[in-house]
């Protein structure tokens, strides 16, 4: 297959790209600051058409990742371009490929599970689950991150593409051993004593293992019949309390001190982020990944924080 990844430079693009590499298949990735790799990497920018174009043309799937970094302070400036780079980029995705020749039969556009309300109630999937936005006591910064998830899609699904089938990936946090990644900031807390419950510890913490996230990309490319809204997720989120002590067994932690919520407030101030990604409840399943028949190799934490202790220390 012929794989365009428009902003494959981050943590989720090169877990991809390198997936698909090793299968043989012919890889680009279109970023805003390329660097060297073992597949090619073209220079775009987001917002306009060029040379990089021509990857799309006769190419078998477009998966869309580009956005700006949510790991900072949801300053003015910051939401301005986390907010355009996503939407810009769709938008732009959508012209391109509508007047491509022979455009890719297949657009994946990622999303995010945040997009649902902080659930701790029941779980959320395609056909139940409630959006997020202005729950009573919520934080702006919480609005502000579903804001943009609608904004996202709303880009994504506005233009028709009679030629080429859409899927809107709401993805949960897709863990791989990765340093920098979100794993490795969750295994440095343990690392570093703080390996106990987040806040109360009952909010609910979804997840994929990267190995499942690859496998699910290559479903949706294979079933022809999914397009729409599809949540990417493991199908056993678990509370906070559960999730990091199933992490601090998997790397042999014995010290495990809490860090209650105003702890940590404190300190996304000091490194320069926000504590939405530990503190908001998400309790996504993946409703229509189950339904066509998917089989994770990790459905369960434990197993899967094993697995990843074990390559990060290697």
């Amino acid at each position: 297959m012929k794989i365009v990844i428009p902003g494959g430079s981050g943590q989720v693009g090169r877990m991809l790209a390198r997936h698909f590499h090793a299968q043989g298949h012919t890889v680009t990735v279109l970023s805003r600051h390329p660097q060297s790799a073992p597949w090619r990497v073209e220079a775009w920018d987001g917002l306009t058409p060029g040379d990089w174009v021509a990857a799309l043309e006769q190419s078998d799937v477009c998966i869309n990742l580009a956005g700006r970094s949510v790991n900072c302070r949801y300053y003015e400036a910051n939401r301005r371009a986390i907010y355009d780079s996503r939407v810009q980029s769709t938008l732009l995705l959508n012209q391109v490929i509508a007047s491509l020749k022979q455009p890719p039969p297949l657009w994946i556009n990622a999303s995010t599970a945040t997009i649902y309300r902080h659930a701790l109630d029941r779980p959320m999937d395609e056909a139940h689950g409630e959006l997020g936005g202005n729950e009573p006591g919520a934080p702006d910064t919480w609005n502000f991150s579903i804001d943009v998830a609608k904004a996202w899609e709303q880009a994504f699904f506005a233009t028709a593409t009679p030629r080429t089938r859409k899927v809107a990936i709401r993805s949960a946090m897709t863990f791989s051993p990765d340093r920098g990644g979100v794993f490795d900031a969750f295994l440095g807390l343990v690392r570093r004593g703080f390996g106990s419950r987040q806040g109360i510890g009952h909010q609910f913490v979804s997840w994929i293992h990267e190995a499942d996230f690859a496998r699910a990309i290559e479903l949706l490319i294979a079933r022809e019949a999914l397009d729409g809204v599809v949540n990417l997720s493991s199908p056993n989120p678990l509370p906070n309390a559960d999730f990091m002590r199933a992490l601090r067994d998997a790397w042999g932690a014995r010290i495990a001190l809490p860090l209650p919520a105003w702890m940590i407030e404190v300190g996304a101030i000091l490194i320069r982020t926000e504590s939405e990604l530990i503190l908001k409840s998400r309790r996504v399943v993946p409703g229509r990944l189950l339904a066509a028949g998917f089989q994770f190799l990790y459905p369960e934490w434990p197993a899967a924080a094993r697995d990843l202790v074990k390559r990060w220390r290697a």
